[in-house]
């Protein structure tokens, strides 16, 4: 398990806490990580919940996919999906291993089952093998979190190449599709399909113009496919992140210089951490939540939304 950090805190969920200072201000520094970014590499770290998640048996014996499950939101979810008693099949790109060993070591301390699934949600054939793979791994597949994501900050429009607009809609988008038609021969009724989209669905910034479409279209597929799905008794929710300290925002999410502003302008007065996420998507996997379809739960720091 990871050493911990001094961002990262001991204090479970269920103690009552100032949520202003749950978590410092952070300030990162103006940095530039590789490729689409590790968790490990990012200053500060991100706290995914590893010292401070405590379960309450809200997901026992269920099985799910989380995409994107290797850093960030997707590993505070599958982190917190094990601890709440739920067996769990993460994915990643191939350089995103280093990340995704990092959730299967704190999955399996829990004695949950962790299956880490390296690929490409661009990849058509891999969308359609992913879920097979995962069925053969857990054994079944009840809850499905389309999580990966893909975020480029550009000043201008005519700055988004093709190559950048088309991954953009194909991981964060189109993956989604195919990734339910995938599973849907495999969920019953009580299965949950949970998508994240985002704030900027609502509060769109001028340097996210692609990535704010494909968060609005997931919205919208939310809403639309949660009406289409309900009479079987699958529900699909969605949850809307705020700005969430991520490795998506330092390796090329927001501008550098950007960074060390990064969340501050939200009322809370700071970014949120991953596992500020996790309790939104245990809530909608779970029973509890029978009656909550379409929804979109907004994290935001108290940005407004909708």
């Amino acid at each position: 398990m990871a050493s911990q950090d001094t961002h990262t805190t001991t204090t479970d969920q269920l103690t009552l806490q100032d949520p202003v200072t749950r978590y410092p201000a952070i300030t990162p520094p103006e940095q530039s990580l590789p490729g689409t970014g590790l968790d490990a590499e990012m200053t500060p770290k991100a706290d995914l919940g590893e010292h401070s998640y405590r379960g309450t048996g809200r997901l026992e014996g269920r099985k799910a996919l989380i995409t994107g499950g290797d850093s960030g939101i997707g590993a505070a979810t599958a982190i917190a999906f094990a601890r709440e008693g739920a067996d769990v099949v993460i994915t990643g790109l191939p350089e995103e291993e280093k990340d995704a060993q990092h959730v299967k070591e704190v999955v399996e301390a829990e004695g949950r089952t962790c299956a880490v699934i390296l690929g490409d949600l661009r990849d058509k054939q891999f969308c359609k093998d992913l879920v097979a793979q995962a069925v053969e791994a857990l054994g079944g597949l009840d809850i499905l979190v389309n999580n990966g994501g893909k975020q480029v900050a550009q000043e201008s429009i005519e700055d988004i190449d093709d190559e950048q607009l088309e991954a953009t809609f194909d991981v964060n988008i189109l993956a989604q599709f195919r990734l339910v038609k995938a599973a849907l021969p495999h969920l019953k009724p009580g299965a949950s399909i949970i998508n994240t989209t985002s704030v900027v669905t609502y509060h769109a910034p001028e340097v996210l113009v692609d990535y704010s479409a494909t968060k609005a279209a997931i919205n919208t597929f939310t809403k639309s496919l949660a009406q289409q799905l309900a009479p079987k008794g699958i529900r699909v929710n969605a949850v809307a992140p705020g700005p969430i300290w991520t490795p998506l925002q330092p390796s090329g999410g927001q501008q550098p210089e950007d960074l060390p502003e990064f969340g501050k302008a939200t009322p809370l007065g700071r970014a949120g951490q991953p596992t500020e996420l996790a309790p939104a998507y245990v809530f909608l996997a779970s029973p509890e939540s029978s009656y909550v379809v379409g929804a979109t739960i907004p994290v935001t720091g108290g940005m407004p939304t909708p």
